[in-house]
């Protein structure tokens, strides 16, 4: 197998805090205001709430499956191995594709926020495009150590940031900062704490949803874990609850300091002086504020890049260690350990999709919306992995406790959720548009979903795969500890 040859370089606090890192990002520091004046704070913290138990029932599935079987480009691996090659492959191109585009949007929009201040004017957007992605490149070639250090202390500098605003914001709603008792008053003005009823709660959850994204990279990274049957377990308990925290806490921080009838909350053109960060910040006293959050939020784009680069060459490497790929990108540095073909590759891939997004921005931003919403497919084809790895051992009539290392707690009830939250996700974004019959925004939505199952369906077709009996799936440990 691949992996026994990729170097575990990854320890388990670089674990946690890709994980952390991944689902913390601009939506938190930008677009939490906009949520609370659609829903309410009420609306907003349930909302958020919902998905944080959701999110840890699928990290919880995800990393049943990479304690047993950790690979690199573990989504791809689980799909092949556990249901279908065809929906192994589907589902490894569509995350490399996400990705891809998720990391080009982050490196520009990285540069456009670099323009904040008038020193760096000096270059184009597109040459700080070119130079930020160069410098990640560079962080990612030579150990996978060194992205891992990277990467724990770009995503550490976000939450030092985020525990500072709480417990500040916190002084400030008890009268203790800032001279003004706030107390709980906000949380009842107007239609508060819940607001626009059931839709606005609806809305707000598809945006909850949705901006966790990015958690599910630990599973890629687990891959070049040093000890991922240790780390695994402990990253997914980590992360669930100070990602819930986060959210949860800063939400509440911004209700109590700002009506949701506010309406620098709205912050339609995106600004970071209207970050609800920075006008909590800017009512302390501290000087600056726009500046430091403008450069934490600097850090956290090119965080989700660093690991986007790195997802995505692994994902590659998978893919094409399958057979699902060209074979030239299996190939592996003798001294690095790493796959250094699948890493240029992406590496070229991303820096040109960059480079033609800055002459065509609404072009790849539009696609990477429309793309973006199957992430949820990724997730569900997970969870359907670890459901039938469960079923094949019981067909197999092997004993669960000695096979897996790490079981997800509360099964089958845990998939379950994860499904149901998922379809909603799915189809709940098109709710309006069936019921007053808006087909343009209904072809909108449904066209990728339905290419995706023809990219499933034509593999199935060219290579004649089969969904692969559970009495023939391959329960065998992974080769890494066979020794």
């Amino acid at each position: 197998m691949e992996e026994k040859t990729l170097n575990r370089g990854l320890q388990a606090r670089h674990i946690t805090m890709i994980a952390i890192g991944g689902a913390i990002g601009t939506g938190l520091f930008v677009a939490t205001g906009g949520v609370i004046a659609q829903a309410g704070p009420g609306g907003a913290i349930v909302a958020y709430l919902l998905i944080g138990i959701m999110l840890y029932f699928l990290m919880a599935s995800i990393g049943e499956m990479a304690t047993f079987y950790p690979v690199s480009g573990s989504f791809s691996s689980y799909s092949t191995r556990f249901v279908d090659p065809s929906l192994g492959f589907t589902m490894g191109w569509l995350y490399w594709m996400i990705w891809s585009l998720v990391t080009s949007v982050d490196v520009i929009v990285a540069s456009n926020v670099l323009g904040y201040w008038d020193i760096f004017h000096f270059f184009s957007p597109l040459i700080w495009s070119i130079i930020f992605l160069t410098i990640i490149f560079l962080l990612n070639v030579f150990t996978v150590k060194a992205f891992g250090e990277a990467e724990f202390w770009l995503s550490l500098v976000k939450v030092i940031t985020i525990i500072v605003f709480i417990i500040l914001g916190i002084l400030m709603i008890f009268g203790i900062l800032g001279g003004k008792y706030y107390g709980f008053e906000n949380y009842t003005v107007g239609d508060a704490p819940f607001v626009g009823g059931l839709s606005g709660f609806l809305s707000v959850l598809l945006i909850a949803g949705f901006s966790v994204g990015g958690t599910e990279v630990i599973a890629v990274a687990a891959g070049e874990s040093d000890n991922p049957r240790k780390s695994m377990p402990r990253a997914i308990k980590q992360v669930f609850w100070r990602i819930l925290l986060f959210y949860v806490l800063s939400i509440a921080v911004i209700s109590g300091i700002l009506a949701y009838t506010d309406p620098t909350l709205l912050n339609e053109g995106g600004s970071i002086t209207q970050s609800p960060f920075t006008i909590v910040f800017d009512k302390v006293g501290i000087a600056f504020a726009a500046s430091v959050i403008n450069a934490v939020i600097l850090t956290a784009l090119l965080s989700a890049a660093n690991s986007g680069i790195f997802t995505t060459s692994r994902m590659l490497f998978s893919l094409s260690r399958q057979g699902q790929a060209p074979q030239f990108l299996s190939v592996i540095n003798r001294q690095t350990k790493l796959p250094l073909n699948a890493l240029l590759t992406t590496f070229v891939f991303i820096a040109s999709v960059t480079t033609y997004a800055n002459f065509n921005p609404d072009s790849v931003i539009g696609l990477l919306n429309i793309i973006g919403a199957l992430i949820t497919f990724v997730w569900a084809s997970s969870v359907l992995a670890q459901v039938r790895l469960r079923r094949a051992i019981k067909v197999q009539q092997k004993d669960v406790n000695q096979l897996l290392p790490y079981k997800a707690p509360f099964f089958p009830l845990g998939p379950i959720l994860v499904f149901a939250t998922l379809l909603f996700l799915i189809f709940g974004s098109s709710a309006e548009a069936l019921i007053h019959l808006d087909f343009t925004k209904l072809a909108q939505n449904f066209l990728p979903i339905i290419t995706l199952f023809v990219i499933y369906f034509v593999h199935k077709l060219i290579h004649k795969t089969k969904i692969i009996p559970l009495n023939e799936i391959d329960l065998s440990e992974h080769e890494s500890y066979k020794s």
